[in-house]
Protein backbone atom coordinates (compact mmCIF):
# COMPACT_ATOMS: atom_id res chain seq x y z
CA UNK A 1 0.00 0.00 0.00
CA UNK A 2 1.50 3.17 -1.25
CA UNK A 3 -0.03 6.55 0.12
CA UNK A 4 0.67 9.27 -2.78
CA UNK A 5 2.26 12.83 -1.62
CA UNK A 6 -1.03 15.11 0.19
CA UNK A 7 -2.78 11.56 0.27
CA UNK A 8 -4.80 11.18 3.49
CA UNK A 9 -4.91 7.38 2.49
CA UNK A 10 -4.61 5.49 -0.83
CA UNK A 11 -7.81 5.58 -2.74
CA UNK A 12 -10.25 2.32 -3.11
CA UNK A 13 -13.27 2.70 -5.31
CA UNK A 14 -15.61 -0.18 -4.22
CA UNK A 15 -18.92 -0.61 -6.79
CA UNK A 16 -22.30 -3.14 -5.40
CA UNK A 17 -23.52 -4.17 -8.64
CA UNK A 18 -25.94 -1.25 -9.46
CA UNK A 19 -22.85 1.37 -9.64
CA UNK A 20 -20.51 -0.53 -11.72
CA UNK A 21 -20.76 1.40 -14.72
CA UNK A 22 -20.43 4.85 -12.98
CA UNK A 23 -17.48 3.61 -10.81
CA UNK A 24 -15.37 2.38 -13.87
CA UNK A 25 -16.11 5.98 -16.02
CA UNK A 26 -14.86 7.97 -12.26
CA UNK A 27 -11.96 5.19 -11.90
CA UNK A 28 -11.00 6.31 -15.63
CA UNK A 29 -10.58 9.45 -14.87
CA UNK A 30 -9.07 9.37 -11.47
CA UNK A 31 -6.92 7.31 -13.13
CA UNK A 32 -5.84 9.84 -16.04
CA UNK A 33 -5.66 12.75 -13.14
CA UNK A 34 -3.45 11.17 -10.66
CA UNK A 35 -1.69 8.55 -13.31
CA UNK A 36 -1.54 10.13 -16.88
CA UNK A 37 1.71 8.15 -17.66
CA UNK A 38 0.09 4.56 -16.72
CA UNK A 39 -3.03 3.65 -18.49
CA UNK A 40 -3.03 0.54 -16.55
CA UNK A 41 -3.30 1.79 -13.37
CA UNK A 42 -6.96 1.29 -11.48
CA UNK A 43 -8.32 2.32 -8.32
CA UNK A 44 -11.44 -0.11 -8.27
CA UNK A 45 -11.22 -3.02 -4.98
CA UNK A 46 -12.71 -5.70 -7.07
CA UNK A 47 -16.72 -6.91 -5.07
CA UNK A 48 -19.08 -9.17 -5.56
CA UNK A 49 -22.44 -9.46 -4.05
CA UNK A 50 -24.21 -13.28 -4.45
CA UNK A 51 -27.45 -14.05 -4.05
CA UNK A 52 -28.31 -17.09 -2.74
CA UNK A 53 -31.86 -18.82 -4.31
CA UNK A 54 -34.09 -17.36 -1.99
CA UNK A 55 -33.17 -14.11 -2.69
CA UNK A 56 -30.77 -13.53 0.31
CA UNK A 57 -27.49 -11.86 -0.34
CA UNK A 58 -23.69 -11.09 0.82
CA UNK A 59 -21.12 -8.62 -0.34
CA UNK A 60 -17.23 -10.08 -0.89
CA UNK A 61 -14.62 -7.93 -0.79
CA UNK A 62 -12.22 -9.76 -2.64
CA UNK A 63 -9.12 -7.35 -2.23
CA UNK A 64 -7.54 -6.43 0.81
CA UNK A 65 -8.55 -2.70 1.84
CA UNK A 66 -7.23 -2.15 5.16
CA UNK A 67 -6.25 1.04 5.72
CA UNK A 68 -7.72 2.62 2.74
CA UNK A 69 -9.65 5.70 1.91
CA UNK A 70 -12.59 4.05 0.37
CA UNK A 71 -15.40 5.19 -2.08
CA UNK A 72 -18.28 3.21 -2.46
CA UNK A 73 -20.29 4.32 -5.77
CA UNK A 74 -23.84 2.56 -6.28
CA UNK A 75 -26.81 3.68 -8.35
CA UNK A 76 -30.14 2.74 -6.25
CA UNK A 77 -32.03 3.79 -9.46
CA UNK A 78 -30.35 0.71 -11.54
CA UNK A 79 -33.09 -1.31 -12.27
CA UNK A 80 -31.36 -2.87 -15.36
CA UNK A 81 -29.91 -4.80 -12.58
CA UNK A 82 -31.32 -8.38 -12.08
CA UNK A 83 -31.43 -11.04 -9.71
CA UNK A 84 -32.89 -14.37 -9.62
CA UNK A 85 -35.53 -15.60 -6.68
CA UNK A 86 -36.73 -19.24 -6.63
CA UNK A 87 -36.42 -19.32 -10.44
CA UNK A 88 -37.74 -16.01 -10.99
CA UNK A 89 -36.18 -13.23 -12.58
CA UNK A 90 -36.65 -9.86 -10.93
CA UNK A 91 -35.40 -6.28 -11.67
CA UNK A 92 -33.56 -4.19 -8.69
CA UNK A 93 -35.50 -2.16 -6.41
CA UNK A 94 -33.97 0.51 -4.34
CA UNK A 95 -34.53 -1.22 -1.37
CA UNK A 96 -32.36 -3.71 -2.69
CA UNK A 97 -29.49 -1.58 -4.10
CA UNK A 98 -29.64 0.29 -0.66
CA UNK A 99 -29.27 -3.66 1.01
CA UNK A 100 -26.22 -3.97 -1.09
CA UNK A 101 -24.59 -0.72 0.08
CA UNK A 102 -24.95 -1.59 3.66
CA UNK A 103 -23.61 -5.03 2.54
CA UNK A 104 -20.38 -4.03 1.11
CA UNK A 105 -19.92 -1.42 4.36
CA UNK A 106 -20.59 -4.24 6.57
CA UNK A 107 -17.74 -6.67 4.75
CA UNK A 108 -15.25 -3.79 4.79
CA UNK A 109 -15.28 -4.55 8.87
CA UNK A 110 -13.82 -1.51 10.10
CA UNK A 111 -10.73 -2.11 8.07
CA UNK A 112 -10.49 0.65 5.97
CA UNK A 113 -9.14 4.30 6.89
CA UNK A 114 -12.39 6.38 6.14
CA UNK A 115 -15.36 5.23 4.39
CA UNK A 116 -17.33 7.23 2.19
CA UNK A 117 -20.68 6.34 0.44
CA UNK A 118 -21.04 8.55 -3.20
CA UNK A 119 -25.14 7.79 -3.97
CA UNK A 120 -25.65 10.36 -6.73
CA UNK A 121 -29.25 9.09 -6.14
CA UNK A 122 -30.54 10.11 -2.72
CA UNK A 123 -31.93 7.05 -1.07
CA UNK A 124 -35.70 7.87 -0.71
CA UNK A 125 -34.94 11.81 -1.09
CA UNK A 126 -38.61 12.05 -2.03
CA UNK A 127 -39.53 10.58 1.52
CA UNK A 128 -37.81 13.50 3.59
CA UNK A 129 -40.76 14.64 5.64
CA UNK A 130 -43.47 13.22 7.58
CA UNK A 131 -47.31 13.97 6.71
CA UNK A 132 -49.95 12.68 9.41
CA UNK A 133 -48.51 8.82 9.95
CA UNK A 134 -45.52 8.49 7.85
CA UNK A 135 -41.98 6.78 7.64
CA UNK A 136 -39.21 9.51 7.63
CA UNK A 137 -37.05 6.61 5.32
CA UNK A 138 -34.46 8.75 4.28
CA UNK A 139 -33.49 9.63 7.28
CA UNK A 140 -33.78 6.05 9.01
CA UNK A 141 -31.79 5.30 6.02
CA UNK A 142 -29.16 7.67 6.76
CA UNK A 143 -28.52 6.77 10.22
CA UNK A 144 -28.40 3.23 9.29
CA UNK A 145 -25.05 4.43 7.49
CA UNK A 146 -23.83 6.62 10.24
CA UNK A 147 -24.42 3.41 12.60
CA UNK A 148 -22.55 1.46 10.09
CA UNK A 149 -19.16 3.79 10.38
CA UNK A 150 -19.74 5.61 6.75
CA UNK A 151 -17.90 9.03 7.66
CA UNK A 152 -19.26 10.78 4.80
CA UNK A 153 -22.22 10.75 2.13
CA UNK A 154 -21.87 12.97 -1.36
CA UNK A 155 -24.92 12.78 -3.35
CA UNK A 156 -25.91 15.06 -6.07
CA UNK A 157 -29.00 17.72 -6.02
CA UNK A 158 -31.37 16.17 -3.24
CA UNK A 159 -34.70 16.49 -3.18
CA UNK A 160 -34.32 18.46 0.15
CA UNK A 161 -30.95 18.62 1.62
CA UNK A 162 -32.25 19.31 4.98
CA UNK A 163 -32.70 15.87 5.55
CA UNK A 164 -28.98 15.94 6.54
CA UNK A 165 -30.02 17.22 9.72
CA UNK A 166 -30.95 13.49 10.69
CA UNK A 167 -27.49 12.87 10.89
CA UNK A 168 -25.72 16.16 11.81
CA UNK A 169 -22.31 14.34 12.52
CA UNK A 170 -21.92 12.88 9.45
CA UNK A 171 -20.25 14.45 6.82
CA UNK A 172 -23.19 15.23 3.97
CA UNK A 173 -22.33 16.72 0.60
CA UNK A 174 -24.79 17.60 -1.80
CA UNK A 175 -23.28 18.54 -5.19
CA UNK A 176 -24.63 19.73 -8.26
CA UNK A 177 -24.00 19.45 -11.88
CA UNK A 178 -25.43 22.36 -12.47
CA UNK A 179 -21.75 23.53 -14.86
CA UNK A 180 -21.71 20.31 -16.56
CA UNK A 181 -25.26 20.86 -17.98
CA UNK A 182 -25.34 24.52 -18.73
CA UNK A 183 -21.70 23.66 -21.13
CA UNK A 184 -23.14 20.66 -22.88
CA UNK A 185 -26.37 22.79 -23.51
CA UNK A 186 -25.16 25.68 -24.54
CA UNK A 187 -21.96 24.10 -26.58
CA UNK A 188 -24.76 21.65 -28.45
CA UNK A 189 -27.17 24.36 -28.67
CA UNK A 190 -25.77 26.56 -30.87
CA UNK A 191 -29.04 28.75 -31.32
CA UNK A 192 -29.57 29.28 -27.92
CA UNK A 193 -28.29 33.61 -26.89
CA UNK A 194 -28.02 34.10 -23.40
CA UNK A 195 -29.88 37.40 -23.10
CA UNK A 196 -32.77 38.32 -20.55
CA UNK A 197 -34.73 39.32 -23.52
CA UNK A 198 -34.01 35.57 -25.24
CA UNK A 199 -34.08 32.84 -22.54
CA UNK A 200 -35.98 32.12 -19.07
CA UNK A 201 -35.82 29.79 -16.64
CA UNK A 202 -39.36 28.45 -15.18
CA UNK A 203 -39.40 26.46 -12.09
CA UNK A 204 -42.47 23.23 -12.79
CA UNK A 205 -43.47 23.98 -9.41
CA UNK A 206 -42.36 26.40 -6.19
CA UNK A 207 -40.18 22.69 -5.01
CA UNK A 208 -37.54 23.76 -7.85
CA UNK A 209 -37.53 27.41 -7.33
CA UNK A 210 -34.41 27.37 -5.14
CA UNK A 211 -32.69 25.13 -8.00
CA UNK A 212 -33.73 27.38 -10.79
CA UNK A 213 -33.17 30.68 -9.33
CA UNK A 214 -29.93 29.44 -8.97
CA UNK A 215 -29.43 29.13 -13.10
CA UNK A 216 -31.55 32.09 -13.57
CA UNK A 217 -28.72 33.91 -11.52
CA UNK A 218 -25.63 32.34 -13.13
CA UNK A 219 -27.25 32.72 -16.72
CA UNK A 220 -28.40 36.69 -15.67
CA UNK A 221 -31.92 35.77 -17.24
CA UNK A 222 -35.51 36.10 -15.82
CA UNK A 223 -37.02 33.12 -13.58
CA UNK A 224 -40.75 32.07 -14.08
CA UNK A 225 -42.95 29.68 -12.19
CA UNK A 226 -45.90 27.23 -12.50
CA UNK A 227 -47.87 26.73 -9.27
CA UNK A 228 -49.62 23.10 -9.13
CA UNK A 229 -53.44 23.46 -8.54
CA UNK A 230 -54.27 20.66 -6.96
CA UNK A 231 -57.63 18.82 -5.93
CA UNK A 232 -57.17 18.26 -2.12
CA UNK A 233 -60.30 16.11 -1.98
CA UNK A 234 -58.52 13.07 -3.94
CA UNK A 235 -55.72 10.86 -3.36
CA UNK A 236 -54.32 9.12 -6.80
CA UNK A 237 -51.38 6.82 -7.13
CA UNK A 238 -50.47 8.34 -3.39
CA UNK A 239 -51.14 12.36 -4.02
CA UNK A 240 -53.46 14.99 -5.08
CA UNK A 241 -54.32 15.45 -8.79
CA UNK A 242 -53.39 18.70 -10.63
CA UNK A 243 -55.77 20.25 -11.60
CA UNK A 244 -54.11 23.52 -13.43
CA UNK A 245 -50.97 24.75 -13.57
CA UNK A 246 -50.58 28.66 -13.25
CA UNK A 247 -48.13 30.10 -14.35
CA UNK A 248 -45.93 33.35 -12.38
CA UNK A 249 -43.56 35.95 -13.99
CA UNK A 250 -43.10 37.58 -16.88
CA UNK A 251 -44.04 37.30 -20.45
CA UNK A 252 -42.30 33.86 -22.57
CA UNK A 253 -43.21 35.01 -25.99
CA UNK A 254 -40.17 34.81 -28.44
CA UNK A 255 -38.27 33.08 -25.33
CA UNK A 256 -35.95 29.59 -25.65
CA UNK A 257 -36.84 28.38 -22.05
CA UNK A 258 -35.46 26.30 -19.58
CA UNK A 259 -37.43 23.93 -17.84
CA UNK A 260 -35.57 22.92 -14.71
CA UNK A 261 -35.83 19.87 -11.67
CA UNK A 262 -34.24 17.53 -10.43
CA UNK A 263 -35.74 14.53 -11.71
CA UNK A 264 -38.25 13.51 -14.76
CA UNK A 265 -40.15 10.74 -13.25
CA UNK A 266 -43.54 10.19 -15.23
CA UNK A 267 -42.84 13.44 -17.41
CA UNK A 268 -46.67 14.32 -16.93
CA UNK A 269 -46.15 17.92 -15.21
CA UNK A 270 -43.02 18.39 -17.20
CA UNK A 271 -45.25 18.72 -20.19
CA UNK A 272 -47.91 20.06 -18.57
CA UNK A 273 -45.80 23.07 -18.22
CA UNK A 274 -44.91 23.00 -22.14
CA UNK A 275 -48.31 22.90 -23.09
CA UNK A 276 -48.98 26.14 -21.50
CA UNK A 277 -45.62 27.98 -22.46
CA UNK A 278 -46.37 27.19 -25.80
CA UNK A 279 -49.87 28.74 -25.64
CA UNK A 280 -48.45 32.13 -23.73
CA UNK A 281 -46.09 32.53 -27.34
CA UNK A 282 -42.65 30.40 -25.91
CA UNK A 283 -39.90 29.54 -28.89
CA UNK A 284 -37.75 26.31 -28.13
CA UNK A 285 -38.02 24.51 -24.80
CA UNK A 286 -35.60 22.67 -23.27
CA UNK A 287 -36.01 20.36 -20.01
CA UNK A 288 -33.05 20.09 -17.43
CA UNK A 289 -32.73 17.30 -15.14
CA UNK A 290 -30.35 15.96 -13.21
CA UNK A 291 -31.85 12.45 -12.87
CA UNK A 292 -33.68 11.34 -15.88
CA UNK A 293 -36.05 8.35 -14.18
CA UNK A 294 -38.10 7.79 -17.53
CA UNK A 295 -40.09 4.63 -17.93
CA UNK A 296 -41.44 2.89 -21.09
CA UNK A 297 -44.66 5.15 -21.09
CA UNK A 298 -42.75 8.43 -19.83
CA UNK A 299 -40.36 7.72 -22.73
CA UNK A 300 -43.05 7.15 -25.76
CA UNK A 301 -44.73 10.25 -23.98
CA UNK A 302 -41.77 12.48 -24.42
CA UNK A 303 -41.45 11.24 -27.87
CA UNK A 304 -44.80 12.53 -29.08
CA UNK A 305 -44.06 15.43 -27.56
CA UNK A 306 -41.09 16.10 -29.41
CA UNK A 307 -42.77 15.30 -32.76
CA UNK A 308 -45.61 17.25 -32.00
CA UNK A 309 -42.58 20.50 -31.10
CA UNK A 310 -43.63 20.48 -28.28
CA UNK A 311 -40.32 20.17 -26.62
CA UNK A 312 -36.73 20.54 -28.42
CA UNK A 313 -34.20 18.45 -26.36
CA UNK A 314 -34.18 17.04 -22.68
CA UNK A 315 -31.03 17.19 -20.59
CA UNK A 316 -30.07 14.84 -18.24
CA UNK A 317 -26.65 13.75 -16.62
CA UNK A 318 -25.37 9.65 -16.15
CA UNK A 319 -25.54 9.91 -12.78
CA UNK A 320 -28.53 7.15 -12.35
CA UNK A 321 -29.46 4.60 -14.85
CA UNK A 322 -31.61 5.56 -17.77
CA UNK A 323 -34.00 3.75 -20.07
CA UNK A 324 -32.16 1.85 -22.65
CA UNK A 325 -34.57 3.39 -25.41
CA UNK A 326 -32.83 6.91 -24.41
CA UNK A 327 -29.90 5.85 -26.08
CA UNK A 328 -31.34 6.66 -29.48
CA UNK A 329 -33.83 9.40 -29.06
CA UNK A 330 -33.00 12.08 -31.30
CA UNK A 331 -34.72 14.82 -28.11
CA UNK A 332 -32.25 13.26 -25.29
CA UNK A 333 -28.72 14.52 -24.38
CA UNK A 334 -26.60 12.51 -22.00
CA UNK A 335 -24.19 14.60 -19.57
CA UNK A 336 -21.42 13.03 -18.19
CA UNK A 337 -20.55 14.00 -14.55
CA UNK A 338 -17.99 11.29 -14.09
CA UNK A 339 -14.74 13.70 -14.48
CA UNK A 340 -16.76 15.90 -12.10
CA UNK A 341 -16.62 12.79 -9.47
CA UNK A 342 -12.92 12.23 -10.27
CA UNK A 343 -12.21 16.02 -9.23
CA UNK A 344 -14.15 15.38 -6.30
CA UNK A 345 -12.46 12.69 -4.92
CA UNK A 346 -8.98 13.76 -5.82
CA UNK A 347 -9.57 16.82 -3.65
CA UNK A 348 -11.44 14.98 -1.08
CA UNK A 349 -8.55 12.35 -0.73
CA UNK A 350 -5.84 15.09 -0.15
CA UNK A 351 -8.15 17.05 2.47
CA UNK A 352 -8.31 19.83 0.36
CA UNK A 353 -10.93 22.47 0.42
CA UNK A 354 -14.59 21.60 -1.90
CA UNK A 355 -16.44 24.96 -1.43
CA UNK A 356 -15.94 25.46 -5.50
CA UNK A 357 -17.07 22.31 -5.96
CA UNK A 358 -20.45 23.39 -4.36
CA UNK A 359 -20.83 26.14 -5.59
CA UNK A 360 -20.11 26.13 -9.70
CA UNK A 361 -21.59 29.94 -10.16
CA UNK A 362 -18.14 31.02 -10.83
CA UNK A 363 -17.37 28.18 -13.37
CA UNK A 364 -20.35 29.29 -14.95
CA UNK A 365 -20.05 33.21 -15.47
CA UNK A 366 -16.62 32.28 -16.78
CA UNK A 367 -17.60 29.55 -19.70
CA UNK A 368 -20.01 32.34 -20.59
CA UNK A 369 -17.50 34.96 -21.28
CA UNK A 370 -15.94 32.44 -23.20
CA UNK A 371 -18.96 31.10 -25.31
Amino acid sequence: MKIEKNSLSPIAIVAPPGGRELAQLVDKELTQRRYPKNREKSFIIRCECPRFANGEAKAVILQSIRGYDVYVIADIGNYGCRFTIQGIESPMSPDDHFQDIKRVVASIGGRAYRINVIMPLLYQSRQHKRTARESLDCAVALQELQNLGVKNLITFDAHNSHVQNAVPLMGFENLHASYQIVRSLLENEKEIIVDKNKLMVVSPDEGAVDRCLYYANSLGVELGLFYKRRDTTRIVDGKNPIVKHEFLGTSVAGKDIMIVDDMLASGQSMLMSAEELKKYGANDIYVIVTFALLTDEGVERFEKAYNEKLIKRVYATNLTYRNPKLKNAKWFREVDVSEFIAYFIDRFNRDESISALLDTSSKIHKFLKKH
